[in-house]
């Protein structure tokens, strides 16, 4: 099994080798990609549509394990920040204390670094990030922001078959899982994870199978891309 370190190592530099040519070559590089942030349910299978979303886009999955390691060791800190571009690295301290006052309650090291590491993944473009608030980290109009949902009874279901749990054990899970997100956004923001103004798209794979999920994130991508493109000119 790769481990997570291989995989932040190989992503960071991607990340370089396409900065050094950019100031090898003395051009500006292309337009950064779309971010895509997915929020979801325990047992809603929002991290199977992330992880099929980013496969179809040809985008990075940054999952919450991916991004907790970044932010918790020191070296892979100091490659992420190192991975920008010089003119975007100042910018990175002002738009995160303005982070810090504005939207996130809790000022800790972790969340420190949790906005820098959102802020740095959002600027390379080209990524899906799964959970710890970054919809609630990034302005709305910033890429396409997604929360994958579905009924308690059918999340059961799903945990029992693709996780193998008993049905007290699926209840479990689901019930400690949704009350730690819940707290975990009202905690460090402030927010109610379940209010569905925070995003552009909400996802019911009780009644949307995962193709058809796929199919509307992309035209929602899309659409939005575009519209932000007009409203910026």
């Amino acid at each position: 099994m790769v481990s997570l370190e291989s995989i932040v190592d190989r992503q960071i530099r991607q990340w370089e080798l396409k900065k050094e040519s950019i100031y090898k070559n003395g051009e500006p590089g292309p337009r950064p990609k779309a971010i895509i942030t997915v929020s979801r349910q325990q047992g809603s299978r929002g991290s199977f549509f992330a992880k099929r979303l980013a496969e179809r886009l040809g985008f990075e999955i940054f999952h919450r394990e991916l991004i907790d390691f970044i932010c918790r060791d020191a070296g892979c800190r100091r490659r992420l920040i190192e991975s920008l571009d010089e003119k975007l690295i100042p910018q990175l301290q002002l738009w995160v204390e303005g982070i810090l006052k504005g939207k996130i309650v809790d000022v800790s090291d972790y969340m420190q670094w949790l906005a820098k590491s959102i802020y740095t993944i959002a600027s390379h473009g080209g990524a899906v990030i799964v959970g710890r608030g970054a919809n609630f980290i990034l302005k709305l109009n910033t890429g396409l922001h997604i929360r994958v949902v579905a009924p308690v009874s059918d999340r059961i279901s799903n945990m029992i078959e693709f996780k193998g749990l008993t049905v007290k054990e699926a209840e479990k899970t689901i019930e400690e899982s949704d009350k730690a997100r819940r707290e975990f956004i009202r905690k460090n923001f402030d927010y109610d994870i379940n209010d569905p103004v925070h995003y552009d798209l909400v996802l019911n794979t009780a009644y949307i199978d995962i193709d058809s999920a796929l199919d509307l994130a992309q035209k929602g991508l899309q659409s939005k891309m575009h519209i932000i493109e007009m409203k910026n000119h």
